[in-house]
């Protein structure tokens, strides 16, 4: 299938269709509508059928999708399919917490590393992955051609790990640093702002009690 060009709205949209597909019973649902999927959601109905037919040809009017083949047509989208081997630059509190969750590997991420400056934590082992030493990390970067870096270091560090990363061959930065990277125009980046987003909520929050 060639897919037509998608939005960052929609891109944000499909990993919670995805989400909800799977939580179904095993073998129970065969076949589900955009609709369903909408109204589970709380979505508009139209707009979930037009993220769908981005992704997926195999929408049929009154039957809906075959469920386990949407399932398959999203995460071949997403690149789920395909794990992805990543690193994490940082194993404090944020760090550990990261390299604890076993919930990547649905995502196709795969964290092979952690690295660090403390001598205390480097060559500990965090659910089975190891701690090594910042300046390991091109080495083996390069070495095993990782792709994803993680950055849980303070802001003051970020730019330095950033640096390390880009001349390693990393292509995509997950940065959870309070700062602003710069990095070449082939490296993406994707920042984690936890100020704005409680910032955010909080708003929200004003807002809701305000209409109450």
């Amino acid at each position: 299938m060639i897919y037509k060009s998608i939005s960052t709205q929609t891109l944000q949209r499909l990993p919670m269709y995805l989400n909800y597909l799977k939580s179904l019973p095993d073998n129970q649902i065969l076949n589900i509508s955009a609709t369903t999927i909408a109204e589970a959601l709380k979505f508009n109905d139209v707009q979930v059928r037009k993220d769908l037919a981005i992704i997926s040809s195999g929408g049929r009017p009154k039957i809906g999708y075959i469920t386990k083949n949407l399932i398959f047509d999203i995460e071949k989208f997403l690149g789920y399919d395909d794990a992805d081997s990543a690193v994490i630059a940082g194993a404090g509190d944020l760090g550990r917490t990261l390299l604890s969750y076993d919930g990547f590997s649905k995502y196709g991420l795969d964290i092979i590393a952690a690295f660090d400056v403390r001598e205390d934590i480097i060559g500990t082992t965090i659910n089975g992955k190891k701690v090594l030493s910042s300046d390991k990390l091109k080495d083996l970067c390069g070495r095993m051609k990782v792709r994803i870096g993680i950055i849980a270091v303070p802001a003051s560090e970020a730019q330095e790990i950033c640096n390390s990363m880009v001349e390693s061959g990393i292509l995509a930065i997950w940065n959870f640093a309070p700062v602003n990277l710069n990095v070449p125009d082939s490296v993406l980046v994707q920042n984690e702002d936890m100020a704005f987003s409680l910032a955010k909520l909080s708003k929200s929050l004003s807002k809701k009690l305000c209409l109450n």
